[in-house]
């Protein structure tokens, strides 16, 4: 049987004229790729007009510059005044200066490679560990050797022990201290059995000075020349060294003798016996019958000549008597109890030894106890509360510091730059900027003369 569909007949089927026909869909996507290219570059010119450069940019700009998001020409511009890609180290000097890490170092690296931008909100500081051991892994300088350890990739693997614990070293402070008996459970104090924290002697310059061992007539006395010198900066970050007014006057009385309920001042040797014959002064002038002097039969020494009975003595010599046995309870113990003194040939007065307390003991590297506030002090100093030597150094080691500061989500964070800064600060030059933003530039612009008539 013959077939009914032939070639022909299947070739009638096919609409010649389907392409020629308007179609909705076909449409859409043609005036789409018209419309959308040229919607595009009117955007693009838009933002041109409007002075917008975000467009151009690579990723978000950093905390610190994202004001200038706008303004690629203050970074992106060489002193030829063509757009480059990297921007060159003179622009990043001319607003803030970028003082070197060591005079002897081989090489000065470029601000770039260490401070990436376009990589969203970061902190332009928080460099990577590369950065630092492209030259530390393998440390040279200029005309010598170093100090520093010569090999140094990272904190968690090959940094060394901190050079205060690298080999014996004692605290070179001369206040004698012995922790242990500070801090034991039964201390006696002035109004019975206390409990001493560590925080009762030290805190940081900024916190209040609401000391429980204070006394109001210590801290309204001046403090001894030079007690803050070694303060830091009143911060959070350091220690600041105990004062004598806010810490211990309470329990360390420097009363001497029972006619006076003051205290001597925490002072120069020069004032304390100021301070002692000017209440002798004082005190004889109101009680003139004192100079009637009794001898006390308990008082008696083996060796030494009796004084008669009844002695009257001028008001000079008994102010003078007296002041010399105020003197020999201070200097001998009193104040030994704490300070060493010394006394020169043929000196009266002693001479008290600089307090020598440390601030910072780590020079080269930042450490900051506010952001440690929430561990108890003896998490790290485990060594205080059984240290009984004032030049016992109490420093946590590196290991105690890798506990919390390793790799990993669960850990803090471990990178160089967390402790350590290339550049040396202390040596920064002020600069002189010259970046204008445009939206300030019309407030410093004089305004305009008017027209005359």
């Amino acid at each position: 049987m013959a077939r009914g569909r032939t070639t022909k007949k299947l070739a009638q089927r096919i609409d010649l004229e389907y392409f020629r026909r308007p179609e909705p869909m076909r449409r859409l996507r043609f005036a789409l790729s018209i419309a959308v290219p040229a919607a595009a570059l009117l955007w693009i010119l838009g933002l041109g007009v409007a002075g917008k450069q975000h467009i151009y940019q690579a990723g978000g700009l950093s905390r610190a510059h994202v004001v200038l998001s706008d303004h690629c020409g203050a970074c992106h511009v060489s002193a030829t005044t063509s757009f480059r890609k990297a921007p060159a180290d003179q622009a990043c000097l001319g607003c803030h200066d970028g003082p070197i890490h060591h005079a002897n170092q081989l090489s000065t690296p470029s601000c770039v490679p260490c401070h990436s931008e376009h990589r969203g909100a970061i902190r332009l500081a928080a460099t990577d560990d590369s950065s630092c051991a492209g030259c530390h892994v393998n440390l040279r300088i200029r005309g010598g050797s170093t100090t520093f350890a010569p090999s140094i990739s990272s904190f968690v693997n090959d940094h060394p022990q901190f050079a205060i614990l690298r080999a014996p070293r004692q605290d070179p402070g001369t206040i004698k201290l012995n922790h242990a008996a500070h801090l034991r459970p039964d201390l006696h104090g002035p109004k019975g059995a206390v409990q001493l924290d560590c925080g009762d002697c030290h805190r940081p310059p900024a916190a209040r000075a609401d000391r429980r061992f204070g006394d109001a007539q210590s801290r309204s006395m001046p403090a001894p020349s030079g007690a803050d010198r070694a303060l830091p900066r009143a911060g959070r970050e350091l220690m600041a060294p105990p004062k004598y007014a806010e810490t211990c006057a309470a329990c360390h009385l420097l009363q001497f003798d029972k006619r006076f309920v003051e205290a001597v001042p925490h002072a120069k040797p020069e004032i304390v016996l100021a301070f002692v014959v000017k209440k002798f002064q004082e005190f004889i002038a109101a009680h003139p019958a004192e100079l009637r002097v009794v001898r006390d039969p308990d008082r008696n020494l083996t060796g030494k000549a009796i004084v008669p009975a009844v002695r009257i003595l001028a008001a000079s010599q008994w102010i003078a008597e007296h002041a010399a046995e105020a003197e020999a309870l201070l200097w001998k113990k009193t104040c030994k109890e704490c300070h060493s003194l010394s006394f020169a040939a043929g000196a009266t007065l002693p001479r008290i030894e600089p307090a020598n307390i440390t601030t910072r003991w780590f020079p080269n590297a930042r450490f900051n106890h506010d952001a440690h506030r929430g561990f108890t002090c003896t998490s790290c100093h485990a060594g205080a509360p059984t240290s009984q030597e004032t030049a016992d150094v109490l420093l946590p080691g590196i290991a105690t510091c890798r506990t919390c500061h390793a790799r990993g989500e669960n850990h803090a964070e471990s990178r160089c730059f967390e402790c350590h800064t290339y550049h040396d600060w202390s040596k920064r030059k002020e600069v002189r900027p010259s970046f204008i933003l445009p939206s300030f530039r019309s407030a410093l612009e004089p305004p305009a003369e008017p027209h005359a008539n």
